[in-house]
């Protein structure tokens, strides 16, 4: 009797027959159901499995079409791709990029890439055309990814709108290294206002700002000019409690350079060799190029060692700033020191640095010296380059002696 009444049950909840699904209307269907209600009745939980699964079939069916009454998986897969097959109105130069793209990209990422080559603000909007692709396609973030490193290969002008858009699709599942790449992309072309809308957006979702974030604001906001919120953002870093890196400090430094604050950057530079995290050679070099080319002989000096103490060996583009802070400060005799020390390290004097050397005679007229000065450069077999060949033309044409030019130019050329 127990049977009976949960078979009635059964039967009792089951869909209403239904026109278009003619599944729910087999008698078949539900032939079997006394039988297995006296199976499950002493397990509830068993039988609440096989109900659940039950109405997931039966909603499946009407769905797909059993018996033919819906959309087959083929046809559905076909529609899908309806959106990937369809045409372009393309030019030369634009099938030539499609026919470019990377073999082992997806069909799904082909499809969009074609869309994005090929697209036109007269065929719509950028958000339009993606939200067509993920509702089509439903990629994932490999796809996003692999768009966006093509577009980025490409240079292509709809980069940074796509990788915008991405960052608002959950399929693309953004963290905060993207935000910071989107940010770092806007800073190199100092476009503020489209960083600070993502830092916003970035915040909005609740991701903190990290080191890195924070380095690249920094470095922005110092190509920017702007140093009061280089500052801020860098003492935001500071108060994160963690060691900062190189980068940190050399984005920080550059600010003060930018700046003309020199003494600041080389102070924040004393900290890193405390701290043993010395900064780029780029950055040393910077601050350099900075003092010399300001005549600070003095500032130069310091760096110069500075360098040598982080370990960077100086070249002949480096010495060539420091022999050029010694002739704008009028140091001659330091300026052929530094000319002379450069090659007791073994390192070959370039033509700047000749031409440095003899522009600091000429300011001062001292041509016995600089005559002097090309004896000792042809007995180790110097050639004088083409800047400093044209400086000592000039200047001995200027005192009148035209033949002594010829003589020096044969010799030296």
């Amino acid at each position: 009797m127990r049977e009976g009444l949960m078979a009635s049950l059964v039967c009792n909840l089951l869909p209403f027959p239904s026109p278009i699904c003619m599944y729910s209307q087999s008698p078949t269907s539900i032939r079997h159901f006394p039988s297995m209600v006296a199976s499950l009745f002493q397990d509830p939980l068993r039988f609440k499995r096989k109900m659940s699964r039950l109405y997931q079939q039966l909603a499946l069916s009407c769905i797909n079409g059993v018996e033919g009454c819906g959309i087959s998986e083929e046809e559905e897969k076909k529609m899908k791709s309806k959106w990937v097959r369809k045409g372009f109105n393309s030019t030369e130069e634009q099938r030539q990029d499609v026919s470019q793209l990377p073999s082992k990209m997806s069909n799904r990422c082909k499809a969009l890439m074609r869309k994005i080559i090929c697209f036109s603000r007269e065929d719509g909007s950028v958000p339009v055309m993606l939200n067509a692709w993920v509702k089509s396609t439903k990629p994932r973030r490999t796809d996003w990814l692999s768009i966006l490193k093509e577009l980025e290969r490409l240079n292509h002008p709809l980069y940074f709108e796509i990788l915008e858009h991405a960052l608002t699709e959950e399929s693309f599942e953004a963290n905060i290294r993207d935000y910071t790449k989107a940010i770092h992309f806007c800073g190199k072309d100092n476009r503020l206002s489209d960083a600070e809308r993502l830092l916003l957006a970035m915040k909005t979702r609740g991701f903190i700002c990290d080191q890195v974030t924070l380095t690249a604001l920094v470095h922005m906001y110092s190509k920017a000019g702007d140093l009061k919120l280089a500052q801020d953002s860098f003492e935001e870093m500071r108060l994160l409690g963690v060691p900062l890196d190189k980068r940190s400090y050399g984005s920080m430094i550059m600010a003060y350079i930018r700046a003309g604050m020199f003494q600041d950057g080389e102070t924040l530079l004393r900290e890193t060799e405390v701290k043993e995290v010395f900064a780029g050679r780029e950055v040393y070099k910077a601050l350099l190029r900075s003092y010399s080319m300001a005549g600070d002989s003095h500032g130069a000096q310091r760096v110069f060692d500075a360098i040598q103490w982080a370990g960077i060996t100086p070249d002949d583009k480096v010495c060539a700033l420091l022999i050029n802070a010694y002739v704008v400060s009028g140091k001659t005799c330091e300026a052929r020191i530094a000319f002379d020390n450069m090659r007791r390290a073994g390192l070959e004097p370039n033509d700047k640095c000749v031409a440095l050397v003899l522009a600091a005679y000429e300011k001062e007229n001292r041509v016995s010296e600089a005559l002097e000065f090309l004896t000792e450069l042809e007995r180790a077999s110097l050639v004088l380059g083409k800047e400093a060949s044209q400086l000592l033309a000039e200047w001995f044409r200027g005192l009148g002696v035209v033949e002594e030019v010829e003589l020096v130019l044969r010799d030296f050329v």
